[in-house]
């Protein structure tokens, strides 16, 4: 069959003038299509970018490098789909630059920061958080081309997502650097990187994490106040950073549960 296929592609190339073959291979790609690979490109830019800060022992400015590619990864993909640009290119490349921005940028900077207290360990966990990430994102884009997934799981993640997994596994580095200026010893260190494995554990894992997805139209008496909160959030974000990331991260975490509840009540209502 492969060989009936090659012979079939070579007739059909043969009958193709010479420009006309340069045409299809060289033809002019849509800007809506080029667009949010830019932007994925630039997540990339700033996962790096975090990697070379916290080298530097510059672990503030490290992490808003990391939160600045989760803001640009969560745009990539909402402008592709606004655009009708989505692409296979387009996912391949997202799912590439997930790994460097929300695996191994994060296992770098605590690594750097406190695991390397305890060297082989410490090196250990980083290299487990490497791995549940590149296992999250490849079973992600299996599973994308699912045809028999309910349309209901559509408002779950398989999984803790690796961006998710990327700011809460940050959450000792935030307190760390935040008013409680948590200090870093080789106990604190022991500590650190037990949590890290709970989260790559979490990545890797099949327990379901709500998607957000569904959040789109925000009812009409509700604006007001989403509106509130979206500048509050702002403002706690501009004065206090870390703060408010470590706050985020543990509400994520107490979600879990939740979710879980929510993905058995829903099985049972589907079978």
């Amino acid at each position: 069959m492969p060989e009936e296929k090659n012979k079939q592609d070579q007739t059909w190339d043969s009958d193709l003038s010479p420009s006309e073959l340069r045409r299809l291979r060289f033809r002019n790609i849509p800007l809506r299509v080029v667009l949010p690979n830019i932007v994925t490109l630039l997540a990339l830019c700033m996962g790096l970018t975090a990697i070379r800060y916290a080298i530097e022992g510059r672990f503030e400015t490290a992490v808003t490098a990391v939160m600045m590619a989760a803001v640009l990864d969560g745009l990539d993909g909402r402008i592709a789909r606004a655009l009708k640009g989505t692409s296979r290119f387009g996912a391949e490349l997202d799912s590439l630059s997930d790994f460097v921005d929300f695996g191994v940028a994060p296992a770098v900077i605590l690594y750097l920061w406190s695991l390397h207290e305890i060297k082989g360990l410490g090196w250990f966990a980083v290299l487990v958080f490497v791995i549940a990430a590149a296992l999250r994102l490849a079973r992600f884009n299996v599973m994308i081309d699912d045809p028999a997934k309910p349309a209901w799981q559509a408002e779950f993640f398989v999984g803790m997502p690796a961006p998710a997994g990327a700011v809460t596994v940050l959450l000792p580095l935030y307190l760390h650097l935040s008013v409680l200026e948590i200090p870093s010893t080789k106990f604190i260190a022991v500590i650190n990187i037990v949590y890290v494995i709970v989260i790559a554990l979490l990545m890797a894992s099949r327990i379901p994490h709500f998607s957000g997805k569904r959040i789109g139209r925000i009812p009409r008496d509700l604006v007001i106040p989403v509106l509130f909160g979206v500048g509050a959030t702002i403002l706690l974000l501009a004065i206090f950073p870390m703060e408010l990331l470590a706050v985020v991260s543990l509400t994520f975490l107490a979600m879990i549960p939740v979710s879980i509840k929510r993905y058995q009540i829903l099985s049972k209502a589907n079978p």
